[in-house]
């Protein structure tokens, strides 16, 4: 739950900000007619996310079970490549994200409000779309449908606050911060999303090696436990983790928080300093 709380936290925050830059813009320029162009495009972006989230859930459904955990772990994949994708371009462009909004509205601006309800849909719908995508990969990766929604609706809610309390001005948030922290949570996160969607390629025998245990604590760590639940429910900890499993958790997790990290906190490398001039030692003429 926590994990999904965290997700519709960040993506939601991220959307919320847009949503806030632009409407911010809009009023500052003395341009309200476009208003409500501007939320016809949130308005559609956020039903085109639901009707997204709908078809992942009940699609498959009717499906044999080898189809579904194909389906099921090709998705979990992609979700993955699609957050590391979104962590690492936050990381990158956070500090510009206001000046290329407003770049992209005054383009959409010029050409009518039907370009301006095209613009708003694309930068609030990639937030769904990757949220939608996400959450159903993580709810299917803990076994429960309820709790992840719950935590992933307590996430948003919290968001769309935030990101009216900033708005306002009554709230000031270290975004750089922030999402340097949930994206490195969110890898961890990843990987084991990735890992459990090796397990279900495996489990429709489309890789092997599903017998072929790393280890099973499964005694030590019931899956029913509530510390076993929690490290379900957080980092998609599975007791009994096949080999093919753990390589791709370690082969993820290893190089993309690394990467990550040098990304966010490295920073540019220092100027070099140029040596002062050399003093002359020789003797002045007398």
């Amino acid at each position: 739950m926590f994990a999904n709380y965290l997700i519709g936290l960040r993506e939601g925050l991220e959307a919320a900000l847009v949503v806030g830059i632009l409407v911010a813009y809009v009023v500052r320029t003395g341009r309200r007619d476009l208003l409500p162009a501007l939320w016809s495009g949130v308005g559609i972006a956020a039903a085109v996310s639901l009707g997204f989230g709908a078809l992942l859930t009940f699609g498959p459904q009717g499906l044999t079970f080898e189809a579904q955990e194909a389906i099921g772990g090709s998705l979990s994949i992609v979700a993955v490549g699609l957050i590391t994708w979104m962590v690492f371009w936050m990381a990158k462009t956070a500090r510009h994200l206001k000046a290329d909004l407003h770049s992209r509205l005054d383009d959409a601006v010029s050409a009518g409000k039907g370009a301006v309800v095209v613009m708003a849909l694309l930068a609030v719908g990639r937030e769904g779309l990757e949220t939608a995508l996400f959450l159903w990969a993580g709810a299917k990766a803990t076994g429960s449908s309820t709790s992840p929604l719950l935590g992933a609706a307590l996430g948003l809610a919290t968001a769309v606050v935030l990101g009216w309390l900033v708005y306002r001005g009554a709230v000031r948030l270290n975004l750089r911060t922030f999402f340097a922290w949930t994206g490195l949570f969110l890898v961890v996160v990843a990987a084991g999303v990735l890992s459990y969607g090796v397990h279900d390629l495996q489990e429709a025998r489309i890789l092997p090696g599903l017998s072929n245990l790393a280890f099973d604590v499964s005694a030590t760590i019931p899956p029913s436990s509530w510390y076993g639940t929690l490290l379900k429910g957080v980092f998609n900890f599975s007791p009994a983790t096949t080999w093919l499993e753990l390589a791709a958790w370690v082969a993820y997790v290893v190089p993309t928080a690394f990467f990550f990290m040098r990304t966010t906190w490295g920073g540019p490398p220092a100027p070099a300093r140029t040596p002062p001039p050399a003093v002359s030692t020789a003797a002045a003429p007398a």
